[in-house]
């Protein structure tokens, strides 16, 4: 049986391939450089096929996250519910952030918490997805953009077993009203931002191991300055113009305030909620998510090799 190099002689002084670089080599006998970037649409078109493998891996690892665990799935509601008594203890109680709200102070404490949360869990997961699967990127070939989107939908599936409990919980508030409905653009937003982000980021998480033990001191930041457990608007009245902007342009920020106004528009007057909030939370879930897409497929030759 012969093979390339017994019909070929490329090393030959006076062989026929004499003198060619291994790029004009590669494109004489229709070679290729292995796991090689696809172009931008043919990424797309190879991701959008593999749809019902993302929401299966997706769904696979939801249910085996707390198997170990004598709670189970219960663990995914408990958690946020947890550290929303927490935050009510010290921010409500101990430092009388509930005076800023007012009687819808534990559902809009809740909300912003369940909200928050969505972000941060996407944002970590997303950091770690490449990372933590090398196994199966080294194994198998499909779109690697598939993984930190996957981890999204995780996150996604948590956020809405845990708003059946939300629900009640601001039910026992206030009765449902019409703006009820507004949380679903407003999920469907924050969703599209989320993912961008995990994209981002999971390029940033493959080169930079150290970036996973560093995103806890960040995202804690971001929530504490996102006015999850106090009110924004309040905090930063007396700040520069520059940096009320800054704060009312925070994307975690801009994401709660439309749920808490769905959900209790009560805790909200006119000024506090401005109509070009909905502007900017499409302006964030459009440019994250194509920036974030973007970015990480310019590396996608590169997630796995080394």
């Amino acid at each position: 049986m012969s093979t390339v190099s017994d019909s070929v002689n490329f090393s030959a002084p006076g062989g026929v391939d004499a003198g060619l670089t291994p790029k004009q080599l590669a494109a004489k006998y229709g070679l290729s450089v292995s796991g090689k970037r696809p172009g931008f649409s043919q990424y797309v078109r190879e991701l959008w096929a593999r749809r019902h493998f993302i929401v299966a891996f997706a769904t696979a690892r939801l249910v085996a996250q707390y198997t170990t665990a004598k709670l189970g799935q219960v663990w995914q509601v408990l958690t946020p519910l947890l550290n929303c008594a927490v935050f009510y203890l010290v921010f409500g109680v101990m430092m009388n952030g509930k005076n800023e709200v007012g009687d819808d102070y534990i559902a809009w404490l809740c909300i912003g918490v369940f909200v928050f949360q969505f972000s941060q869990s996407a944002v970590l997961s997303g950091t770690r997805s490449i990372s933590d699967n090398l196994g199966l990127i080294r194994a198998l070939h499909f779109p690697r953009a598939a993984l930190p989107i996957a981890f999204t939908v995780i996150q996604l599936q948590q956020l809405l077993i845990s708003m059946v409990v939300l629900v009640v919980i601001v039910a026992f508030f206030q009765l449902p009203t019409m703006t009820w409905l507004l949380v679903i653009p407003a999920l469907l937003l924050q969703c599209g931002f989320n993912t961008g982000l995990a994209l981002a980021m999971a390029r940033i998480g493959a080169k930079t191991s150290d970036m996973a033990q560093l995103m806890p001191f960040l995202l804690r930041t971001w929530m504490y300055t996102s006015g999850v457990m106090y009110s924004v608007q309040g905090a930063v009245d007396k700040f520069p113009t520059f940096f009320r902007v800054l704060f009312r342009l925070n994307p975690a920020s801009v994401y709660m305030d439309l749920i808490r106004y769905g959900f209790v528009p009560n805790a909200y007057n006119k000024d506090a909620l401005p109509p070009h909030v909905w502007l900017i939370a499409l302006a964030w879930a459009v440019v994250a998510g194509v920036a974030g897409f973007v970015f990480f497929w310019k590396a996608e030759e590169e997630y796995g090799r080394g």
